[in-house]
């Protein structure tokens, strides 16, 4: 029952809400109040602070990859997808925010790296490409994550495993819920209304 600990100790983790006191730390008020509401990074980066925008990706990223590392170090890899999930979780719905979190895009990176730093390498590089062709963060994410899934499958193919991979379930959660997260940016999408970003503007 070791997992329920480390899952416990994930949510823990993920539930820091970086980007809310990094942002009242730089001065910059309530990111709650502008754009979609949302702690993450993206809605950080409507303040016009990029580099306030760019530590709270890199400590929402390492809320979920540390956990990760700390239960594959101390306990079994049932651990390690429990603290995961866990951090997931925690940013989506912190208990210190009245649950109402981000969109868990960087916490769930940082988790893919714990588990398989291929699947983190994978969804960065899809990310990074689809976000060069439409400059839509959401679309960008998304598509990231459903490569990421089928990802797993190349995964254990090459590594000669055969049936459903064991990482399979668990990214494909990953996927489940950061899609939930952004049922709102999927309808936008849909209605061709979702904004585009810019990493261009001067902070």
């Amino acid at each position: 029952m070791s997992w329920v600990w480390f899952a416990f100790v994930g949510y823990l983790c993920g539930s820091i809400p970086f980007g809310l006191l990094l942002t009242r730390m730089a001065g910059l008020g309530d990111v709650r109040e502008i754009g979609s509401r949302s702690i993450g990074a993206t809605n950080v980066l409507r303040t016009g602070n990029k580099k306030i925008a760019a530590l709270t990706l890199l400590c929402d990223a390492l809320k979920g990859l540390l956990p990760v590392l700390a239960a594959t170090y101390v306990d079994t890899p049932h651990a390690a997808t429990a603290a995961g999930l866990g951090a997931l979780v925690g940013h989506i719905f912190p208990v210190w925010l009245k649950f109402k979190g981000g969109k868990g895009v960087a916490t769930g990176l940082g988790v893919l790296f714990g588990w398989n730093w291929i699947l983190g390498l994978v969804f960065c590089t899809v990310w990074l490409l689809m976000f060069l062709l439409k400059k839509i963060s959401s679309l960008s994410a998304l598509a990231a994550l459903v490569l990421t899934v089928v990802a797993t499958f190349g995964i254990a193919a090459w590594r000669g495993e055969s049936g459903i991979p064991a990482l399979f379930l668990p990214v494909l959660a990953i996927a489940v819920v950061v899609f939930i997260a952004h049922r709102a940016n999927i309808q936008r999408l849909l209605k061709g209304e979702e904004p585009k970003s810019s990493f261009s503007k001067s902070a």
